[in-house]
């Protein structure tokens, strides 16, 4: 049986290779990086409850392990100015989290466990350089010169997808001024802060720049909206980190720092996240760039793998044509949603921070206020076209 290859080893090729041998198909993992590689960066932390279920539907009771590792805190908090505009704590679900949090290199370790367990054939080492379609198979070369040949091919290889680059798909949309930081900080034994999502709008201690504190197991992220003219050795590098975080968090924390990332603004999706013989299926950021608000990017990554995976197993161009046309449609909207958070963010228009400052005078007495506030960094989650079908 001719076997589906899977470029790139991060959360979304390993989802999909996992969602491939749930459907029975024999996969080939091609990953350019050694197996002992070090995941640097700062990366997603959310995995959603869609998202748990649909790696429990890959393989049952993946989604409880995340779980039972990752943590779910159940207080959000929003300030404006160093003062409280909204406060709300829920109690624990009776069923499925919400959501849990833990550093992506800990997602990854749950699924590279579980692709072994299903029986993914991993190479390693394998830096795919080249890419041929056929009306019946797909042909990639690596940098080596070694080849593989499959039935089809997930491309789920990044930002700086090499596959989708050989096969002339561009990226479309907007790179926005400015950039974030975006800091893993490891916790105070003994004296962890509380266990709270907090975001800060305009913060005294960051110079009026907004502020968000995400917890995760072990500790917790800082991410820091910088504004279109800081310059990133101010800000994103670990010795300006140092001088800034204590007033975002409290002394203790400088020396406890795990790992600082600077990100740039990119909205982009892919024109086509397929080839001409719909043989070559793109996934994750392979196929769309966005804004890290409302944990978009890898969540709807692992929606990608799931759909692609229905696609190869029914076996038909028709199949991947659907499969293309129903996750860029979940593209686009993701896009337009992350650049409507971005806008109320970064707000470049003196109405948007008049109705901000005027939300935060009126929150003491119209909570509708504050609820808009909390809600509006993350933009809009509804309203996606009916041919999405999922959140993400």
């Amino acid at each position: 049986m001719t076997p589906v290859l899977v470029v790139g080893a991060g959360p979304v090729g390993l989802s999909a290779a996992l969602a491939l041998r749930a459907h029975g198909l024999p996969v080939v993992l091609l990953e350019a990086d050694r197996e002992d590689r070090e995941r640097p960066g700062s990366r997603a932390l959310f995995v959603h409850r869609e998202t748990l279920g649909l790696l429990d539907a890959m393989l049952p009771g993946l989604a409880a392990e995340i779980t039972a590792y990752g943590r779910t805190w159940h207080t959000r908090r929003t300030l404006y100015r160093g003062r409280e505009v909204y406060s709300r704590s829920f109690p624990p679900p009776s069923g499925p989290p919400p959501f849990t949090s833990l550093r992506q290199t800990d997602t990854e370790r749950f699924l590279r466990a579980a692709c072994e367990r299903a029986g993914v054939e991993c190479v390693w080492g394998a830096r795919v350089t080249g890419v041929r379609t056929t009306r019946t198979e797909v042909r990639l070369t690596g940098e080596d010169g070694r080849v593989w040949t499959g039935a089809y091919a997930v491309a789920a290889d990044g930002a700086r997808s090499a596959v989708r680059r050989e096969l002339g798909i561009e990226l479309e949309g907007t790179h926005g001024e400015g950039f974030h930081v975006v800091v893993d900080v490891a916790d105070v034994p003994g004296a962890e802060l509380p266990l709270e999502r907090v975001f800060h709008y305009e913060h005294p201690g960051a110079g009026g720049r907004s502020v968000m504190r995400v917890p995760f197991t072990g500790g917790f992220q800082v991410d820091l909206q910088c504004r279109d003219d800081d310059r990133e050795e101010e800000y994103g590098t670990e010795e300006a980190v140092r001088r800034w975080l204590p007033g975002v968090v409290g002394d203790g924390y400088a020396e406890r720092i795990l790992w600082v990332s600077t990100y740039r603004f990119l909205r982009k999706v892919a024109a086509s996240f397929t080839d001409p013989h719909r043989r070559v299926l793109l996934a994750g950021e392979a196929a769309h760039l966005f804004p890290p608000f409302g944990a978009r990017g890898m969540n709807s990554g692992i929606a990608d793998a799931a759909r692609a995976a229905e696609a190869i197993a029914a076996g038909t161009g028709e199949a991947v044509a659907g499969f293309a046309e129903v996750r860029r449609a979940a593209a686009l909207f993701n896009s337009a949603a992350a650049g409507t958070a971005l806008d109320h963010l970064r707000p470049h228009r003196r109405t948007v921070r008049v109705r901000q400052r005027a939300a935060a005078a009126l929150a003491p007495v119209l909570p509708w206020c504050g609820s808009w506030l909390e809600h509006a960094p993350y933009g809009p989650r509804h309203g996606a076209p009916a041919v999405a079908g999922r959140t993400y």
